[in-house]
């Protein structure tokens, strides 16, 4: 016996309203939080670049100080160097640590969640406090590093002082001489990466280990009865299945290193190959007063964020599975 079925009852406009009404109201705190700490200072921001801003008359330039940053010559793009040279060599360092570690503490060993905490604890301190250590690690006089390289027959290096490229000083170690073009990142470019890795890796291997543990155990079960080794485990299983966390992890760290500038002012105040574009903002706005300059800086850099991020999105849309 067919039961009729009864049409839904259409609820009044008015209730409907006051559901809208309450809805509005109940954002508008986070709306005026939001309009009042990013949309403002954001817009302001780039009303500012559009000045000559200083604490005297204001001058308005338009597109000037843009243009100027994209000038070939300008300071912009030998900083802009220096921080993609230093993401490229700290987000592979960094990912490649972090998921080797992870997948070695998510095995059953001994002492793994000790081991856990100990490499995330450099993440949870004060980083400018952690660079000012390691700066002090790093002094060619008084630091451990050089006088462990002497106690084992090296020659000390000058670390954070040395501007010449590592490739040209393992060159002339060997009486080789090397192009200007194969000098490669500085010394101190090198030594600021090795920082970051300290700091870093145990927060990516945290993320990692809980991507890991997203992971059905079933599946690897099924294919040590199919007689896989541990190499086939990963790449079959553990890498695609990960591939979400990766991409999170790759994203995040890709990011942080584009506009990271605490450490490396704390380190080398943007010396040496280290002045990295968000190090030329500082300056520009610090130093020299150019709020303008400063301000279409950090935009320029900005975009560069975005138009990375973007292509990250689009790279790992056909890599990533879900």
């Amino acid at each position: 016996m067919a039961i009729a079925s009864t049409p839904l009852k259409r609820r009044p406009n008015w209730v409907r309203l006051r559901e809208q009404v309450l809805g509005y109201v109940l954002l508008g705190p986070a709306l005026l939080l939001f309009i009042a700490f990013t949309v403002f200072p954001v817009g302001f921001g780039f009303y500012i670049s559009l000045h000559n801003w200083r604490l005297g008359p204001r001058e308005f330039l338009g597109l000037g100080n843009y243009v100027r940053a994209l000038t070939f010559g300008s300071e912009f793009w030998p900083s802009l160097g220096a921080t993609l040279t230093y993401s490229l060599l700290a987000v592979p360092i960094q990912i490649t640590l972090a998921l080797t570690l992870a997948y070695l503490l998510f095995q059953k060993v001994r002492g793994k969640a000790l081991f856990r905490v100990v490499m995330f604890l450099p993440w949870v301190t004060s980083t400018v406090a952690t660079a000012a250590v390691w700066a002090r690690l790093y002094s060619p006089d008084i630091g451990i590093i050089n006088g462990l390289l002497r106690m084992l027959g090296f020659q000390p290096l000058r670390w954070l002082l040395e501007d010449k490229g590592v490739f040209t000083l393992i060159a002339t170690s060997l009486g080789i001489a090397l192009p200007d073009w194969l000098r490669g990142p500085s010394l101190a470019m090198v030594a600021v990466v090795i920082y970051t890795t300290w700091v870093f890796v145990g927060y990516n291997m945290t993320l990692f280990l809980a991507g890991l543990g997203n992971i059905p155990s079933e599946m690897y079960e099924a294919a040590k009865i199919d007689g896989a080794n541990g190499w086939q485990l990963f790449r079959h299983i553990t890498w695609p299945l990960l591939s979400p966390t990766t991409f999170f992890v790759v994203l995040i760290t890709v990011i942080g290193t584009l506009k990271a500038f605490n450490h490396i002012w704390v380190m080398t105040q943007g010396d040496n190959g280290t002045q990295t574009a968000s190090i030329l903002i500082y300056r520009q706005f610090y130093e020299f007063q150019r709020a303008g300059y400063a301000s279409a800086l950090a935009f320029l850099l900005s975009a560069v964020i975005l138009l990375v991020t973007i292509v990250q999105n689009r790279v790992a849309s056909e890599r990533v599975h879900y």
